[in-house]
């Protein structure tokens, strides 16, 4: 079965991460396959929005770690950033439906959804600072402004997971409702939105995210300092560790 699932119901592109077995890491194959949807969505009429959400009982935890461990090998981030730009760029209005875990790129792209709605039981989090690495996705630029210096500080640079009730109160997320409610909540949410003209809902995003090319070379910018971060000694040490499920190296991790 396919770890990302696609649906086309009501006039809305379901994108379903589904690949329980890893609490939905995303691995490379399954980052184009959600761009590829979303670039397609785009040119298709019968499309007026989009949901990204899980088959499973976490949102995702981020990145397949095994992959990036990798990288200097295969060098496949590419994928990656080819899923980032998609949804950025996407005119239509994009929902997002959270549960469970919310781990890096599970949160930053939420920073680049329209709606977000996640279940209570929620837990966000942005571990960059601990395998080595530097933010991504825009999220050192995005998060300061909506949750201002010092509770971004406190996600980006101590890596402290947060809630449901956090994420709602600084701005990330629109509502919270408990695990049977959510499902209810967000096919209301998605059934007004189809219901707009589709042009004008086209162009308030377009005027919301005026400053799109600002964050676009932010995001860049990250990149070139989190491709370099990859292949230090800490970042290796850090992901090693963390495969074999163990504590890293002081000498080496700092």
């Amino acid at each position: 079965m396919s770890d990302i699932l696609l649906k086309k119901e009501s006039q809305v592109l379901k994108i379903l991460i589904n690949r329980p077995h890893k609490k939905n890491a995303l691995s490379m194959p399954m980052y184009q396959h959600m761009a590829m949807a979303i670039e397609q969505a785009k040119e298709d009429n019968e499309i007026r929005a989009i949901l990204i959400a899980s088959t499973a009982d976490d949102f995702t935890a981020g990145n397949d770690l095994a992959d990036f461990a990798d990288f200097s090998e295969h060098e496949q981030i590419g994928d990656t950033v080819r899923f980032m730009n998609a949804l950025m760029h996407c005119p239509l209005p994009v929902v997002a439906k959270v549960q469970g875990l919310a781990v890096g790129i599970g949160t930053t792209m939420l920073l680049h959804c329209d709606l977000v709605y996640c279940a209570d039981n929620s837990r966000f989090s942005l571990p960059f600072i601990n395998l080595g690495l530097v933010p991504e996705y825009a999220s050192s630029f995005l998060l300061p402004k909506l949750a201002g210096h010092a509770k971004a500080a406190q996600w980006l640079m101590l890596g402290e997971s947060f809630n449901a009730e956090d994420a709602k109160a600084f701005g990330m997320v629109n509502q919270v409702f408990n695990l049977d409610q959510l499902n209810i909540e967000v096919e209301k949410v998605l059934a007004k939105l189809v219901a707009k003209p589709r042009q004008a809902m086209a162009l308030t995003k377009a005027l919301m995210k005026s400053n799109l090319e600002e964050v676009n070379l932010h995001m860049n910018e990250e990149l070139d300092f989190f491709i370099e971060q990859l292949r230090t000694p800490a970042a290796k040490e850090a992901f090693a560790a963390f495969l074999q499920k163990r504590q890293p190296d002081p000498d080496i991790y700092n």
